[in-house]
């Protein structure tokens, strides 16, 4: 009997309730080409966009515990180990401690980059400070730190047994213990060194004047036996004997005026032996012939010798580079040749303008008073590039007007000061446009007087800044004669007379501005060091 073939399905035949059967796994038969189509058309139908939203609602918080747990589960990939130290500190704790020990087993008792027996026990320390271990471990540290030193010392390594008893000191091993070998090293440190021959070397370089200055001077090889054995008398004497010699030297040098050489051969001596027997008595001398350099860098500021008040201003800051009255010296001296410059470009003189601009910028580039110059001879240039290009009637205009703001500065007082608005430097740049006019000689003729009586003037009233300009004024149109001379100790005079009665009063700063006054009128006026004793004995008792 045949089998009954299967019955083709009815494709046209829909299901009931519009509902689709699938096809059986692996039934190509049954497959729904039209489903696509179908599926398109609908996506866009309403009602199957908001089953999707409803599903999507009635299971959100299924969707979020999944998508919270994988990212759970990438942090705890990436972060593993700094999480479990986090929450068990004790991990990191037993990892420190391993690493610790393991070090001090293989004698790595400390390293820079923090992997030595000494870092890693410290580490631990600072995670846990109640931890009693890892102090115990420190404490080996240092025992094994002992132990190598006393190899290294038999070895003949004296660096190395040098940094392991500075390692055992750093760990707080007891001194009774440290001590003995530290001698031991110097001991042999000293046999090895052949300390007879190096005192021997020493006296031999004493003799042939070899102080100090190289390896194998006297003052050098001696410190260096004493270094190896503190108590060796030989070497003691040696020492003392040759600090004396360089002593003698420096208060020779400082008797010479060579002030720097002499202090750096004191100072050398006293980082040598602090309490040597020859030490006061030429630190005294160094202090005077400082006071001495200060005096002679005021005198030749006040007589505008300014390369040696510049010069004997920075001898004092190399031996004191605190001294305020040296850094006020060369400000002062910045300034003055500021004030040159801006003189020489009110005369339109441009090349020696800038030349005594670049001095005032090496001594003091910050100076206020040398961007003031610079300002002044950039007008300046301007001012002449104007003036070429006018004609015989404006430039005898200019001339007129630069004697009438002469005149009106002399009646301001304004005889020095401000520089560039003076009469004085009016008058100059007057005489550069016509130094034969007669009316140009007469504002010079008459402008002497004026600063002689402005002196007189501001003196007698007791303004004594003002007569200090004033003084300045008769210096510039005079010179340094023995009249400007006179009145210069004259003003000095009186500031001491002021810095001896603000002293007095208790007012310490007003005293030494007076007594900077005064040194800087005349350095050798009648009264002066003994003020300047009683301001330094004042500074010294407030300090």
């Amino acid at each position: 009997m045949n089998p009954r073939p299967p019955a083709t399905p009815d494709l046209a035949a829909a299901p009931p309730g519009g509902a689709r059967i699938e096809p059986a796994a692996g039934d190509w038969t049954e497959l729904d080409f039209d489903a696509p189509h179908r599926r398109n058309r609908e996506d866009d139908d309403p009602a199957a966009d908001a089953g999707l939203r409803g599903w999507l609602l009635r299971h959100w918080l299924r969707v979020a515990l999944i998508l919270a747990g994988i990212a759970a589960l990438a942090a705890l990939t990436l972060w593993r180990q700094p999480l479990s130290e986090w929450v068990w500190p004790e991990t990191r704790l037993q990892r420190l401690r391993d690493q610790a020990a393991q070090a001090l087993s293989e004698g790595r008792l400390s390293s820079p980059d923090g992997r030595g027996a000494r870092e890693l026990y410290e580490a631990a320390l600072a995670v846990d400070p109640d931890r009693g271990d890892a102090r115990q471990g420190l404490a080996r540290t240092g025992e094994v730190a002992l132990q190598q030193a006393r190899q290294a010392i038999d070895g003949g390594h004296f660096e190395f047994a040098r940094q392991r008893i500075a390692l055992a000191r750093d760990l707080a091993v007891p001194r009774a213990k440290v001590e003995p070998l530290a001698q031991l090293l110097r001991q042999r440190e000293a046999a090895h060194a052949g300390l007879d021959r190096m005192v021997a070397a020493a006296a031999g370089a004493r003799e042939q004047g070899r102080l100090d200055g190289a390896p194998d001077a006297a003052l050098p090889l001696y410190l260096r036996v004493l270094e190896l054995q503190p108590q060796r008398n030989d070497a003691l004497e040696g020492r003392d004997d040759t600090l004396a010699d360089l002593l003698q030297q420096a208060r020779q040098a400082l008797e010479r005026g060579e002030l720097v050489r002499g202090a750096q051969g004191i100072a050398r001596a006293q980082e040598a032996d602090p309490g040597h027997a020859d030490l006061p008595d030429s630190l005294t001398l160094l202090e005077l012939r400082l006071e001495r350099r200060r005096g002679e860098a005021a005198q030749a500021l006040r007589r505008q010798r300014l390369d040696a008040a510049v010069e004997a201003y920075r001898d004092v800051l190399t031996v004191r580079p605190d001294d305020a009255a040296a850094r006020e010296g060369l400000m002062t001296a910045a300034a003055a040749h500021a004030e040159r410059s801006e003189r020489l470009a009110a005369d339109f003189r441009f090349a020696d303008a800038e030349e005594e601009l670049g001095l005032a910028r090496a001594i003091a580039p910050a100076a206020p008073a040398v961007a003031i110059a610079r300002q002044h001879l950039d007008r300046a240039r301007e001012s002449r590039k104007r003036f070429d290009q006018e004609g015989p009637a404006h430039r005898r205009q200019s001339l007129q007007r630069l004697l009438a703001e002469a005149a009106a500065a002399e009646q301001r007082g304004d005889l020095l000061t401000p520089p560039g608005d003076s009469a004085y430097d009016k008058l100059r740049a007057a005489q550069a446009i016509a130094p034969n006019d007669a009316a140009v000689r007469a504002a010079a003729a008459r402008l002497l007087p004026a600063a002689k009586r402005c002196f007189e003037r501001e003196l007698g009233g007791n303004r004594l800044s003002r007569a200090g300009e004033c003084l300045d004024a008769r210096r510039a149109l005079e010179g340094g004669g023995g009249a400007v001379r006179e009145a210069s100790a004259r003003l000095a005079q009186r500031w001491i007379g002021v810095g001896s009665e603000r002293l007095g009063a208790g007012e310490l700063r007003a005293a030494q501005a007076a007594l900077q006054a005064a040194r800087g009128l005349d350095g050798n006026a009648p009264g002066l060091a003994e003020l300047a004793a009683r301001v330094q004995a004042a500074g010294a008792a407030s300090n």
